[in-house]
């Protein structure tokens, strides 16, 4: 069966009462072909109607006797059919009626229906009926007494009446009673319309009632209506939405049994639903194989395929497709575009993002939809110099820039600390007709804070509200820290108040930016009282606000009292509050507290994460406490805790800083031992520390250089680099090679150590590699030169 038992008893529900009013109403009404039917319903000539003969009717001043003399329905009646010939001036007259308290009855309603159904004015028709259906409830009639009413005017009004009433029904979500509307089938002559029948599978299917349709369609094929391509492609897309594909295959074939020709968009809706359900490496090859075919697939085909691979990060197949598409003539449009845009970004190729940016302008197709995702992406690489750079070259394109475009370089803005700069392209915004929003607001409200600018931040907060903007959670947590930072725990507490009485519930974040606010502003005590008096209902996050706020104010051993007396209940922070604080106590010297807290962590069976791992270890190695980074990253070791490669870099580098050499190198031998393959950055830091402890012209080969401990070669890195590449699994993946800064390195200091001859065979093996020399290389090469004629000679090489 198509459908569950639940669902074809609510239709046996419903075709029952239906059955008895077609008996009562319907009987006597007309036939009319089918093509009559269909074009009946699809006229509609409002459009350009002539409104000359109603308006001299409501601007000559007759319709305040014409309404007042009307009292009773067959008077409104009459008058209404006075009107047969100018809708306009009916609908005037129907409408000062009820503005003036007469209550219209399923008679006038059928009057006004009457005239908008033979003048053809199906939009009117459709509205009226969606305003009936709405006050439903305070009717004196029912819509079946409606239809009864309209029994001898013909299937002509019959047809516009039924079609109207479903798309009322839908649009109230009424789908019950849309379905009862179309199961009018005994009437002699009656055939649904194609049209109003896609029209509710359609909507059935975009509001979730997925089984429905599929009733729908049996229940049609029951009757022998005919269906067209569309109404199987409806079906096709509910099927794919429960995820049954067979079936849906089921469905090209029998429209191919019954002579409907398959278009592109039957197979790209099955290529869609198998991507959107988990399968697409199904859909590619559906896609491969019906594209080799000839089956002409729409460009939603490739879209689809090509946003899953985007954002399951497999980008070079996303822009293989692209290619297949170009190779096909089928031509990619904003949407292609965008997902392979947002997908590179993602991923943080911003060279590769820009690349397709540019090859949208150059083909004419308007990358407004996208030029935020790019700009996005700048500022999360830091690159908010070229974010606002870029932001600027869009403007100068033409490209239309929305709020979110704007509220990216406000928000780079703000955190450079140029709110004047943010608050310019706010105006900007104003001028150019681009209403700010609430995030536009908050933005720059949050701008203005970060250089305590309260009074500011303040003022454009009462504009956001003088200009009709409901303010929203976010907006008044950055009042709320602002307030606290920079006004008094008082004020921030008004804002508490205040929000609750606009409806806006403080949340958690509320509160840990308030506590953040004083702590930030050195008032510890304060936000203490307010932790532990006007928080009544706490939370852990709460309590790691707390912590954080005692870290940031440098209270370690209050941070630590309660970080132990939370724990003692059984209790643990979030693991960036305990990061913060781990590193804090090390970086200050609590050393015993700091193994005290990572004992801890491990009692309640709360290992540190690798994140949590790395970010200690990489603090404490910034702050140069590069012993306690070694003691850490023994203790969580030996409790389980393996390493990865972020965190042995951080510790190799920070030993090679110190010129520990030796500690650096037993660590690189241990990360080995664990199975942890080396990557081009550790391996150019090592060559760069090795390379440095050589004396000047201790050596004439680059194979051996010397420290003063033991002799260590720096090319040795190099060769082991080379070595590493020949693995299949590395040339497979994605290569272990040297980049340029791995080579810089090493020529420097072969030039520094009077090497030139060795440092310009690396060059060579560089150029040969396909790697672009920077300008450190090329001074290096010319510093090392001992002579002005070898000057002149590297000279004439480098223009070469």
């Amino acid at each position: 069966m198509w459908v569950s038992a639940i669902k074809l008893n609510s239709l046996r529900h419903f075709i029952k009462p239906v059955q008895c009013i077609r008996c009562r109403s319907f009987s006597s009404l007309p036939q009319l072909p089918v093509s009559s039917h269909f074009q009946y319903i699809s006229s509609d000539s409002e459009e350009g109607e002539d409104s000359s003969s109603h308006s001299q009717y409501i601007w000559s001043g007759s319709e305040e006797e014409d309404s007042s003399e009307c009292n009773s329905t067959s008077e409104v009646v009459n008058k209404l059919d006075s009107f047969r010939k100018d809708p306009g001036a009916a609908l005037t007259f129907f409408e000062l009626l009820k503005a003036r308290g007469f209550r219209h009855n399923v008679h006038t309603y059928a009057a006004i229906v009457r005239i908008l159904c033979y003048c053809g004015r199906q939009k009117k028709l459709e509205s009226l009926l969606r305003e009936l259906v709405q006050k439903m409830n305070d009717l004196n009639f029912e819509v079946i007494d409606l239809f009864e009413a309209l029994s001898k005017e013909g299937s002509n009004v019959f047809y516009r009446v039924s079609d109207a009433m479903v798309k009322a029904y839908c649009s109230e979500r009424m789908f019950d009673q849309a379905l009862n509307v179309l199961f009018q089938t005994d009437r002699p002559g009656f055939v649904w319309s194609k049209f109003t029948c896609n029209f509710f599978m359609n909507q059935l299917l975009k509001c979730g009632e997925v089984d429905m349709v599929l009733v729908l369609y049996e229940e049609m094929k029951s009757v022998g209506f005919s269906l067209n391509q569309f109404t199987y492609d409806i079906v096709i897309k509910a099927l794919c939405k429960l995820a049954r594909f067979e079936e849906a295959f089921d469905v090209l074939n029998e429209m191919n049994k019954a002579g409907v020709t398959l278009h592109g968009h039957n197979y790209s809706t099955i290529i869609q639903g198998l991507c959107e359900n988990g399968r697409l490496d199904v859909g590619y090859d559906l896609l491969l194989k019906w594209s080799e075919n000839g089956i002409p697939l729409n460009a939603f085909a490739y879209t689809a395929v090509i946003r899953e691979f985007c954002q399951n990060s497999r980008l070079v197949e996303a822009e293989s497709v692209l290619l297949r598409m170009k190779q096909l003539r089928v031509t990619p449009d904003k949407y292609v575009y965008s997902a392979l845009i947002s997908g590179y970004c993602k991923c943080g190729n911003i060279i590769k993002a820009l690349s397709l940016h540019g090859e949208m302008t150059s083909i004419g197709i308007k990358t407004n939809y996208v030029v935020s995702v790019i700009l996005k992406c700048l500022c999360q690489m830091g690159k908010t110099s070229e974010a606002i750079k870029k932001f600027k070259e869009f403007k100068s394109m033409g490209i239309f820039l929305d709020q979110v475009c704007y509220n990216v370089i406000m928000d780079a803005l703000c955190k450079l600390g140029e709110v004047e700069e943010a608050v310019k392209l706010f105006n900007e915004m104003e001028g150019r007709q681009i209403v700010p929003d609430v995030a536009n607001y908050t933005t720059v409200i949050d701008g203005y804070i970060l250089r305590g600018k309260l009074v500011d931040a303040i003022g454009l907060f009462k504009k956001m509200r003088e200009m009709g903007h409901k303010p929203d959670i976010k907006a008044y947590n950055v009042l709320a820290r602002g307030l606290a930072q920079y006004g008094s725990v008082r004020d921030a507490l008004d804002c508490l108040k205040y929000m609750k009485k606009q409806g806006v519930k403080p949340n958690v974040i509320t509160h840990n930016m308030i506590i953040e606010g004083l702590c930030t502003s050195g008032r510890v005590k304060e936000a203490r009282a307010f932790f532990d008096d006007d928080l009544k209902e706490k939370c852990l996050e709460n309590y790691s606000a707390m912590v954080d706020g005692y870290c940031e104010a440098n209270h370690l051993e209050e941070a630590f009292q309660f970080f132990m007396t939370l724990s003692q209940r059984g209790f643990l922070m979030r693991s960036e509050s305990c990061c913060k604080l781990l590193t804090n106590l090390l970086i200050e010297g609590y050393n015993n507290k700091a193994f005290k807290l990572l004992d801890t962590m491990l009692k309640l069976d709360a290992k540190p994460s690798k994140t949590t791992y790395d970010k200690v270890i990489g603090a404490l190695c910034l702050a140069g406490k590069i012993k306690w980074a070694h003691q850490v990253f023994d203790f969580l070791t030996r409790h389980g805790l393996i390493p990865d490669l972020i965190s042995y870099t951080m510790l190799i580098h920070g030993f090679c800083k110190l010129n520990c050499l030796r500690e650096a190198c037993n660590i690189f031998k241990d990360m080995k031992l664990r199975g942890i393959k080396p990557d081009v950055v550790l391996y150019t830091i090592l060559c760069d520390a090795y390379s440095k402890i050589n004396k000047r012209g201790s050596s004439s080969s680059p194979h051996t250089l010397r420290s003063n401990e033991e002799v260590v070669d720096a090319s040795d890195f190099l060769e082991e680099m080379k070595e590493m590449e020949i693995s299949p699994d590395v040339m497979l993946g994605q290569g272990l090679e040297p980049d340029t800064v791995c080579y810089t390195v090493l020529i420097a200091r072969l030039c520094y150590t009077n090497n030139l001859v060795d440092a310009l065979i690396v060059f060579d093996e560089m150029i040969d590699r396909g790697l672009e020399p920077n300008i450190v290389i090329y001074k290096a090469l010319l510093c090392g030169c001992p002579t002005k004629k070898d000057v002149d000679k590297y000279l004439s090489l480098f223009a070469e």
